[in-house]
């Protein structure tokens, strides 16, 4: 498993926007664990948790071109999460979580998603969702078990 993040760089180098078509895209990551259909086109979810630390959404434009690829484990996409947003929303927005823990004592499940902050630090962005599926918090903290020897 680990060979095929080593290899997002040289696949990613491989795709150019306005040029790459769905069918090169296929071929370079294979199956998106996710499809959207949104208004920009269909967004394509290359998931690399829970061992990497990055996740990719890429879209194809109505013209079957990728109009974007775009790493999406961000400082500027978790602050867009907010309490009362819709988990789905969470989900299409940062992909699908390393972890989910249920805390069912307290209504609440809290999503985790590994990443790196620059210039090379470790970080956990957590979601904690409640039962009616919307968020009441989320956060970033150091990725402890990364540090771990």
């Amino acid at each position: 498993m680990l060979w095929l993040f080593g290899c997002d760089t040289k696949r990613i180098s491989e795709l150019e926007e306005g040029v790459a078509t769905e069918a090169d895209v296929r071929a370079r990551f294979g199956e998106p664990e996710n499809v959207w259909d949104t208004s920009a086109g269909r967004v394509f979810e290359y998931n690399r948790q829970p061992q990497g630390q990055k996740n990719y959404m890429i879209t194809i434009g109505p013209d079957g071109k990728m109009s974007a690829l775009r790493q999406v484990l961000t400082p500027e996409n978790f602050a867009k999460v907010t309490p009362g947003m819709p988990a789905e929303d969470v989900r299409r927005l940062l992909g699908k979580p390393a972890k989910r823990t249920p805390y069912p004592l307290k209504n609440q499940t809290e999503w985790e998603w590994r990443w790196m902050q620059p210039p090379n630090s470790p970080m956990v962005f957590t979601a904690t969702v409640d039962d009616a599926q919307r968020v009441v918090s989320a956060a970033s903290s150091p990725d402890r078990a990364a540090e771990a020897p």
